[in-house]
């Protein structure tokens, strides 16, 4: 049965088409990786289909009574609100249901007999839905989500404006679990979730009976809870069945067979040409020639796909530092109150350590503790000498309303307009991504803006925080080659292994001296 029919959808922005002629059907029990570049219309896609955005043109249909479960890169949470609330919201309708049973009882009291029946069978029709969805067990409910996704030890009773980004994500991800809806649309899951909470979400889509479209540039994950693969490049939509490594085979076959076919249809094109051209003005070749000029004329000229541009990164190193990069003596990080144990560790001169650990323990903290954005609760830092230190920060601070150009000025005043473009072209953005404004481009390109901004400074010392997030495969590769390329120290916040194991010297996990866990 179909779920959802996208039908000869077109949507673009400015002269730029994200979508041509796009057809899409989603059918009930299908688990869909929706795959692509940054930029090419992934989060675009779930906005329109969840009516969020309205297409240029097409049409888009979901069967009756489809309840639909969204969760997007720009969710928000309502302030005031504990995480409990939160998570018991998504039993908003069985909470509702109960008021209306307990009316029912007040109103029995003054009613005759014909109303009585009347609403002892709405009563009873009530009271068979609060049991299909086992609704006097929701605390428990909301508890075994709480504790599977770390929520437990951050505290239910916390208010949620007070949390992180990837906490408050965490937070998304469990009222939408309980709901279970129909159809459930995940943008970038996995981003803030740690390994541990990845194999769980991992486990309970694999156990997921109803369907899921989800985005999402972890391979891993995306092979282990996908059965299907739609594929957003140049404006088009193509269908492959499988995982996303079956997905990468046919796709690259296809890919080399296209490019076969061109160079043979070139070679063709090159010597049909040259015998019209030399065959044309003569009397008695007359005809052929225009037979052949007629072929031309009716062929179906074979297009090849504009290459996207491809990342480059190369950090900018600035003099070797001193031996040790930083040393802490009995730190104890935190805001209102302590989140560590009194820390003693020390980093030396070309170290790529990796912080691991769950959400909200204190890994960005201890980062921006480190550099001295933080002031420590107790204990202190020793800084090296010599230090050029470089931040990646997990989301985007300051105006989005700049320009790509406008916002790599700020860093760097000095540079002519082909500078700033060339830096950024350098980093896979297009002339329409630079001359975009910040806050219409997707995650992914952000984080290139971000990258841009970071690789032109002269640095010795990276701290880097969750840098592959929103990230393409593309550009992720082409991250971690330049980061093993990378003379200088790193210390590294990712929740990737497959990401950091080939260049990590040292992995410490945050559990060990978090006090946020149980």
């Amino acid at each position: 049965m179909s779920i959802l029919n996208v039908v000869n959808l077109n949507h673009g922005f400015g002269d730029r088409a994200i979508f041509r002629d796009v057809s899409f059907r989603l059918l009930k029990g299908e688990h869909v990786g929706l795959v692509g570049a940054n930029g090419e219309g992934k989060s675009t896609f779930m906005n329109i289909v969840t009516g969020k955005m309205m297409p240029d043109e097409g049409t888009i249909e979901w069967s009756k009574n489809v309840r639909v479960g969204y969760l997007d890169q720009h969710s928000v949470l309502e302030k005031g609100m504990t995480i409990r609330e939160v998570l018991a919201s998504a039993f908003q309708f069985l909470y509702a249901s109960e008021e209306r049973m307990n009316e029912l009882c007040t109103l029995m009291g003054d009613a005759d007999d014909d109303a009585i029946l009347e609403m002892m069978e709405e009563f009873g029709q009530i009271q068979e839905l609060l049991d299909t969805h086992d609704f006097y067990n929701i605390d428990s409910k909301v508890d075994e989500v709480a504790r599977a996704l770390g929520l437990i030890e951050i505290g239910l009773e916390r208010d949620v404006t007070e949390l992180s980004g990837g906490q408050r994500t965490k937070v998304l991800l469990g009222k939408l679990l309980l709901e279970k809806p129909d159809i459930l649309l995940l943008d970038e899951p996995t981003n803030y979730l740690d390994v541990q909470h990845i194999e769980w979400l991992k486990r309970y889509l694999n156990e997921y009976e109803n369907a899921f479209i989800v985005i999402s540039h972890d391979i891993p994950f995306l092979n282990s809870v996908v059965n299907l693969i739609y594929h957003v490049e140049n404006a088009e939509l193509t269908r492959y069945v499988g995982d996303y490594d079956k997905f990468m085979e046919v796709y690259e076959v296809k890919k080399s067979q296209l490019e076969a076919a061109y160079k043979r249809q070139q070679q063709e094109i090159s010597e049909l040409q040259d015998f019209v051209a030399r065959n044309k003005a003569r009397v008695a070749t007359r005809n052929m020639a225009m037979s052949r000029q007629k072929k031309l004329d009716k062929m179906e000229v074979i297009e090849l796909a504009k290459e996207k541009p491809k990342p480059e990164f190369h950090f900018k190193e600035a003099r070797a530092s001193s031996r040790y990069i930083f040393q802490t003596e009995h730190l104890v990080i935190g805001y209102d109150e302590p989140l560590s144990k009194p820390l003693t560790i020390s980093m030396e001169r070309g170290e790529k350590v990796v912080l691991k650990g769950a959400n909200g323990i204190g890994k960005t903290t201890l980062l921006k503790s480190i550099m001295g954005l933080i002031p420590s609760l107790e204990g202190r830092v020793i800084l090296g000498d010599y230090l050029y230190q470089g931040y990646f920060e997990q989301e985007m601070s300051g105006a989005k309303n700049n320009t790509c150009i406008e916002e790599l000025w700020c860093d760097y005043p000095s540079w002519t307009q082909y500078e700033v473009r060339s830096a950024l072209a350098k980093c896979g953005l297009t002339t329409k991504h630079i001359e975009s404004q910040v806050r219409v481009l997707s995650g992914g390109e952000q984080a290139k803006v971000r990258l841009c901004k970071l690789l032109n400074r002269e640095t010795n010392f990276l701290l880097l925080d969750e840098p592959t997030n929103h990230l393409d495969v593309d550009a992720k590769d082409e991250l971690k080659r330049a980061l093993k390329e990378y003379k200088g120290s790193i210390l590294l916040i990712c929740h990737e292994p497959d990401f950091y194991e080939d260049f990590a010297t040292r992995v410490l996990d945050g559990s060990t001296w978090s006090l946020k866990l149980s």
